[in-house]
């Protein structure tokens, strides 16, 4: 057989096997792995969408958490898994546009690694203060921050997140001098505001706004310009005088590069069915969450337009993790 044979015979080995794999999936479970703790929005929307998809598709859908570095330990995990369908990962803001401008040496590429399947939902950041703060607004929250220099400390879902984003825009903006704690996630993060060992976060709208509605926790400000036809007794950025103040998150869903393109237009339809369902329309609506619910081709053109835009936020603030 001469070469070009040979490896025109591998071609179509290899094509027919992604048809064959694609026509019979999925056959056994399938893995969502968020790459945070449990307890906020990035195990919420992963847990919400399997029990639906379970149904759907007929097998069972697992999530699994994998936390640590901002996401890149169960990027790893899932970048390293098998293009067949079967592993997921639910993917923040942190995970594919900010973790490649913080981290000198990350273990994964998300333009190269990843094939993006779906944008689920998106969320503003709000800055929270302990009740014990003297802070009823953001001016006031600068006004305290300037009087006690290297004082006031705000946590952060880790290093690189968009809560440790926000308030090291916010230090940079309004020229203060506070003290980050990073945590590994969210929950542990907000655990330490509420109990008072931190002062603020400035973490996503959708993790915070039971506690400040409960009373636990002081609203200071949406980091957003634009403000909510479902949020108006909680000022914006913009509101307070300091527009550049602007920081959010969204969740998506990747797999591993190559996977089929027949599975992760499979997938799509089945996250966006689940997304869709009253149920689940209802339960991440009522914490401030957008549903997006996109086509794969947008999401990839979505991931690179907010890269560049964190890349240029990251240089802004000099946030950088050795």
């Amino acid at each position: 057989m001469n070469p070009i044979s040979k490896y025109t015979l591998i071609l179509l080995l290899s094509l027919m096997s992604h048809c064959v794999m694609a026509s019979d999936y999925p056959n056994k479970p399938i893995t969502i792995l968020t790459p945070f703790p449990p307890g906020s929005t990035s195990d919420l929307i992963p847990r919400l969408v399997a029990q639906v998809m379970a149904k759907s598709m007929g097998v069972s859908v697992l999530v699994e958490n994998r936390p640590g570095a901002n996401g890149s330990i169960g990027a790893i995990k899932v970048a390293s898994s098998p293009a067949d369908g079967y592993t997921i990962l639910l993917a923040t803001t942190g995970v594919l546009a900010i973790n490649q401008w913080v981290y000198p040496k990350l273990a994964y590429s998300p333009s190269k690694d990843f094939d993006p399947v779906i944008n689920a939902a998106a969320t503003p950041n709000m800055i929270v203060v302990h009740p014990s703060v003297k802070a009823e607004n953001l001016n006031e929250l600068i006004a305290l921050a300037k009087s006690q220099p290297g004082t006031l400390s705000f946590a952060s879902a880790g290093n690189g997140s968009t809560s440790h984003l926000c308030g090291e825009t916010l230090k940079a903006t309004a020229g203060i001098d506070i003290v980050h704690i990073p945590y590994q996630g969210p929950a542990p993060a907000i655990q330490d505001v509420l109990g008072g060992r931190v002062g603020m976060i400035c973490d996503n709208f959708s993790n915070v706004i039971q506690h400040v509605r409960a009373g636990r926790l002081k609203a200071i400000v949406i980091t957003s310009r634009e403000k909510s036809l479902k949020i108006t007794d909680i000022p914006t950025s913009a509101d307070a005088g300091m527009p550049d103040l602007e920081a959010g998150i969204w969740y998506g869903f990747v797999a591993p590069v190559g996977t089929p393109k027949e599975i992760i237009n499979r997938l799509n339809v089945e996250f966006a069915k689940a997304l869709q369902e009253p149920d689940v329309t209802q339960k991440l609506d009522a914490i401030g969450l957008k549903i997006i619910a996109d086509q794969p081709d947008e999401f990839r053109r979505f991931i690179a337009k907010e890269a560049a835009r964190m890349q240029k936020v990251v240089k802004a603030t000099g946030a950088q993790i050795q």
